[in-house]
């Protein structure tokens, strides 16, 4: 497998995996059935020009793509099997860490797959449960007729969700502590990502660490500096041209379009405490 660190903005980076051996339906799991299932499901009802089912898929693609990208990130790291974790322990699946230094020093590299592997376990768990207590209370809705119960379904794929989201975190966490990764540093990468680091680049200091939601160090003047977007829309298809891997395309366009709203809604937050503060 290959461990891609992406960065998005200067405080934010997308973790993603790319499963280079697809494994044959016969040695799927059950829960990789559905999955596939589900997803030949979700695909015909999009391909319907109307219906309850087109406008279930509208409306359910806007909730997709409110999902946090960390989570879907953590979606794409694979369960970690028995079968699975024999093959990496002995050296049989070869798994990589790809990121670009200019941005992530070297050194640092395996601390931001960490923090992104461990940093949202508490929420997954709260909401996992959350999502068990709210399936027996929308249950009665299967009574309306002719429309599914989508509250109910709804709920069974976030319990679903965060439950991928908590078991690609622990197969994250058990590559790292038995350094079960081999570091690679990307020439693309960093071809891309280097004409758009802040100018004058002094220094690799001069980027607040893409693992931290904050910056490192509030009492340093190098890391006090505003969050600012490394990758626009543009950018990342780019990106996904470069790596050659198409299914990465609506991660990065999730992703990008996520942080700069929350940028956004910071600098607006800001700028109304400080009109308030000149106000009184």
């Amino acid at each position: 497998m290959r461990f891609f660190l992406l960065p998005i903005s200067t405080r934010r980076t997308l973790l993603y995996c790319q499963k280079l051996q697809v494994l044959p339906t016969k040695k799927q799991t059950l829960v990789d059935r559905a999955t596939v299932y589900a997803t030949k499901l979700w695909a015909g009802w999009e391909k319907k020009e109307q219906g309850w089912q087109k406008k279930v898929v509208v409306y359910g693609n806007q909730l997709l793509r409110r999902i946090p990208y960390e989570e879907w990130g953590l979606k794409s790291v694979p369960p970690l099997s028995t079968r699975r974790r024999e093959e990496e322990i002995l050296g049989k699946d070869k798994n990589y860490l790809i990121f670009p230094q200019t941005v992530i020093p070297t050194t640092k590299a395996m601390s931001v797959l960490r923090t992104l592997g461990t940093e949202r376990e508490s929420l997954h768990k709260s909401r996992l449960m959350w999502c068990f207590i709210g399936m027996p209370i929308s249950a009665p809705f299967a009574l309306v007729p002719v429309i599914p119960n989508l509250p109910f379904f709804y709920l069974v794929y976030r319990a679903w969700s965060h439950w991928r989201a908590l078991a690609g975190g622990r197969h994250v966490r058990f590559l790292s502590e038995r350094n079960l990764l081999s570091l690679a540093p990307s020439p693309i990468l960093d071809s891309i990502y280097t004409p758009l680091l802040p100018s004058p680049p002094d220094s690799k200091e001069s980027i607040v660490d893409p693992d931290k939601a904050e910056p490192a160090g509030a009492n340093d003047a190098k890391t006090s500096e505003e969050e600012r977007m490394l990758l626009s829309q543009d950018h990342g298809k780019q990106l996904v041209k470069a790596l050659e891997i198409p299914e990465l395309e609506v991660e990065l366009e999730r992703a990008i379009w996520q942080v700069e709203t929350a940028i956004q809604k910071q600098k607006e937050e800001k700028s109304k405490s400080q009109d308030t503060a000149k106000s009184k």
